[in-house]
């Protein structure tokens, strides 16, 4: 059976691909080595990365998640540790870190801890990126209706996962979202969970990069689609 996390994490991050371009353009400078992707999950990114020839290293807090990962795309490296304390040995010419990341951290002292580790583990020259997204885009506030919820179907099962409301809470914005799961003989289960994101600008994120030594160089847009909000990647060298 496969664990919750990875279903929840596949419905609602597996299907988006609209910042894949971004990624693959800067595996493909010249530095060449290795790519150490913050935040991996389910390997997204890593797995896309890795069929393109790319050696990959995939980062992640969760176990569950990462072995989902090392299933599907056995050529990846990964490593079970949070993005604000990881040390390895090698060092990389790209850091990433897709998605918002940088806001789900706790904070600015959780985004400067993980920059310093980004510095530490980047060759001299090397380029680090971090998507920022605004979390109030999720559910516009003049839409009377709801975003269509993600869906996965899998082994007989139907999953659907809905942002249905976005509100602020202590620096914080909070998505919640019903999750939905019906089974082969069509038993419904519900469940309802809020996604803490910090709040969260773009310049906020290059001064704290500055402060980790890196140096911001470039801002890239990911536009929006219909069925997830745009960000900015911030783009730094070492």
């Amino acid at each position: 059976m496969t664990a919750p996390a990875v279903i929840w994490h596949d419905v609602e991050n597996g299907a988006y691909d609209a910042d894949l371009p971004l990624w693959r353009g800067l595996a493909e400078a010249p530095a060449g080595g290795p790519v150490l992707d913050l935040g991996a999950g389910t390997g997204r990114v890593a797995i896309d990365l890795a069929a393109r020839g790319h050696e990959v290293v995939a980062l992640d807090s969760a176990p569950d998640l990462l072995a989902a990962l090392a299933d599907r795309a056995p050529e990846v490296t990964t490593v079970t540790a949070d993005a604000r304390e990881f040390s390895l040995q090698p060092t990389f010419p790209l850091v990433i870190a897709p998605m918002q990341l940088v806001q789900i951290l706790g904070g600015r002292d959780g985004r400067l801890a993980m920059l310093e580790r980004v510095h530490a583990h980047l060759i001299p020259g090397g380029t680090f990126a971090a998507a920022v997204a605004n979390p109030y885009e999720a559910l516009p506030s003049a839409d009377p209706e709801p975003p269509l919820p993600d869906m996965l179907e899998r082994d007989g099962w139907v999953f659907s996962s809905q942002p249905v409301s976005v509100r602020e809470r202590n620096g914080c914005v909070l998505v919640t979202r019903r999750r939905q799961a019906v089974s082969p003989a069509g038993d419904l289960t519900e469940d309802v969970v809020d996604i803490a994101l910090d709040v969260v600008d773009v310049e906020a994120v290059e001064r704290e990069a500055r402060a980790a030594g890196l140096t911001p160089v470039e801002r890239c847009a990911i536009a929006e689609t219909p069925d997830h909000i745009g960000s900015i990647v911030v783009v730094c060298r070492r």
